[in-house]
């Protein structure tokens, strides 16, 4: 017998091995062999007939049973070619490391019966969403597998399930995953390295906040855990239940196309939203009178305050009439170079000197302006004087430090801080939400820029108290993001936001590719940068732009569109840089990417 086993390394082959007599091997079974002078883990892929005493033979058995079943090893194929991920790289990171000792009973739930056709996915949103998701998880039949984008929310989760995730031990996982299979425990929760966890039908599966970008973490397999969950329930018939506060464009677009239920809500209690235009103004000071006025009443009344600030300072815009300098092809702002004294789009290439004037009121103002932690605490203090101010700084949000700062942010009566200090808030938290200077959220050269924001300030208003306040100082005070919060309607920003993306076939009409080029030295980097370029540009259905050098000119980025079947044109047309070459450079290709690499 001969079996071929995928490792988890960036080679997309797998690799031959002679199986021992008297062994029992099976597809979707992992088992330790020799690899370049080494015993690495491996996933078996396939056992076929036949003999050569030239091939090394296996070590040992890691799992006494497949841990896939041959439905997920396909669906694990999948999510290879769709990500162009190694198979081997992508068991790694949706498997659990395998438990110390004899090899474990992990196994896979196998069943020669056809499954039932799936239900339609459903996507929850509005109020008390997590509340009706628990109520359904609690009453429906059978296993039920929750996936949230982060280890701290399923930590909070897994106080009333068993945690799979990569926040307990290598041991303590296995066994949750072996508990879930065989039924003693019902209810799970875990990030997305618990997406291929065993449920034995009928089953559910839960996927928390789908339009987080952290359901995408760095490394292999780059993909959605939302795309993984949809093609798990479809092809296993799972029950699958999504929840979002403001869906992702995606989710929204197969909502209205009928490939999702998402039932109708009313709204629920809101506080109330002003936004405040800060066209030619708020250059010398962070708070405008009506802000300044409403930290002054809540403080009076003893409820705490939340000064949301961005650090995103790396487009143009007008002081005067609000404008962001946009590429005329592409709509995205483009990214500002101070020392270069250009701009660029990062999407086309497109560069252009700095203008002089506004082209829509041609105002000579224009500037990256944005307000720092620093600056809006000093503003504070300066009204404020007795007030317990405490700043939220993300880089800091671990160790020693972020417990530090979390312990002045809980004693704190006004918290400064960018997006990620929102998670110390919970609902109606806080008596008064201001977003200092968000335009700088609108100015990122990013087609979501507008989803984000959206997100942003949305996710801010549900933690104000329905009798407090939250403020938008904006100079774009009309923008469609800004108005669907102050109206708690999510409806008309998805209309203009899905007009947007369909003219300019951005996600979810097209995908998006981003192809990242590395060498030794400027020079090299530009020529293999040319090289894939032309060979991008060679393949079917596929929009390239020309590529966009990093400040240091050692990385490049080509970023390409596509249809449905881009991953096999990307494949198919990079085929050729696949083979070795010493000082070639590297090559990285990102599919769907979620957060814009520049």
């Amino acid at each position: 017998m001969l079996a071929d086993v995928a490792f988890d390394t960036p080679v997309r082959h797998s690799f031959s091995y002679r199986v021992p007599d008297g062994w029992t091997l099976a597809p979707g079974q992992r088992v330790r062999a020799p690899l370049r002078g080494a015993p690495r883990v491996g996933m078996v892929v396939a056992v076929r007939d036949g003999a050569d005493p030239q091939l090394k033979p296996l070590a040992r058995l890691v799992d006494s049973a497949p841990v896939l079943s041959a439905v997920q090893l396909e669906l694990v194929r999948w999510i290879a070619v769709q990500s162009l991920s190694s198979l081997g790289s992508t068991c790694a990171a949706l498997l659990p490391p395998p438990a110390t000792g004899d090899p474990g009973e992990a196994g896979a739930i196998a069943s020669n019966d056809p499954p039932p056709a799936p239900a339609k996915p459903e996507l929850l949103i509005g109020a008390g969403r997590e509340k009706r998701l628990l109520e359904r998880l609690e009453t429906a039949k059978g296993a039920a597998l929750v996936i949230t984008a982060d280890v701290e929310a399923a930590a909070k989760w897994a106080q009333r399930l068993a945690k799979l995730d990569s926040g307990v031990s290598d041991d303590e996982r296995m066994a949750a995953w072996r508990a879930l299979r065989d039924g003693s425990v019902r209810l799970a929760a875990g990030t997305r390295s618990a997406l291929l966890a065993a449920l034995p039908p009928p089953a559910t599966l839960a996927l928390l906040d789908e339009h987080e970008a952290a359901h995408k973490p760095p490394g292999p397999p780059r993909m959605h855990s939302r795309d993984v969950a949809l093609e798990r329930a479809a092809r296993e018939s799972l029950a699958l239940v999504m929840t979002s506060a403001t869906p992702s464009v995606e989710a929204w677009w197969r909502a209205e196309s009928g490939l999702l239920d998402m039932p109708a809500r009313e709204p629920g209690p809101w506080p109330a939203v002003s936004i405040a235009d800060t066209r030619g103004i708020l250059r010398r000071e962070p708070l405008t009178p009506p802000l300044a006025r409403a930290i002054r009443e809540t403080l009076a009344a003893r409820r705490r305050v939340f000064l949301v600030i961005s650090r995103l300072t790396s487009s143009l815009a007008c002081d005067e009439c609000g404008t962001v300098v946009r590429c005329g092809a592409c709509a995205i702002a483009f990214a500002y170079s101070r020392a270069a004294a250009r701009l660029v789009c990062r999407l086309c290439g497109a560069s252009q000197p700095l203008p002089e004037t506004c082209a829509a009121c041609q105002g000579r103002r224009l500037t990256p302006f944005g307000w720092g932690a620093e600056r809006v605490e000093h503003a504070v203090r300066r009204r404020f004087p007795d007030v317990r101010i405490a700043r939220w700084d993300a880089e800091a949000s671990r160790g020693a430090r972020g417990e530090a700062q979390r312990a002045a942010a809980a004693a704190a009566d006004v918290v400064i801080g960018t997006r990620g200090a929102l998670r110390l808030f919970g609902p109606a938290a806080l008596g008064l939400a201001a977003f200092v200077a968000p335009d700088q959220l609108l100015r990122a050269p990013d087609f979501r820029a507008a989803e984000r924001t959206l997100a942003l300030a949305w996710a801010a208003a549900e933690r104000v108290a329905p009798d407090g306040a939250l403020i938008i100082q904006s100079q774009n005070p009309g923008h469609y993001a800004f108005e669907a919060v102050a109206r708690q309607n999510l409806t008309e920003f998805y209309r203009q936001e899905l007009k947007f993306r369909g003219e300019l076939g951005y996600p979810p009409f097209r995908r998006l590719a981003v192809v990242t080029v590395r060498a030794a030295d400027s020079t090299e980097t530009r020529r293999l940068a040319d090289a894939v370029g032309a060979a991008l540009r060679g393949a079917r259905d596929l929009t390239v732009y020309p590529p966009v050098a990093d400040r240091s000119e050692r990385v490049r980025r080509i970023v390409a569109k596509g249809g449905a079947e881009m991953p096999g044109r990307l494949d198919e047309a990079l085929s050729e840089f696949k083979a070795p070459t010493a000082g070639r450079g590297m090559i990285d290709v990102e599919v769907d990417p979620v957060e814009w690499p520049f």
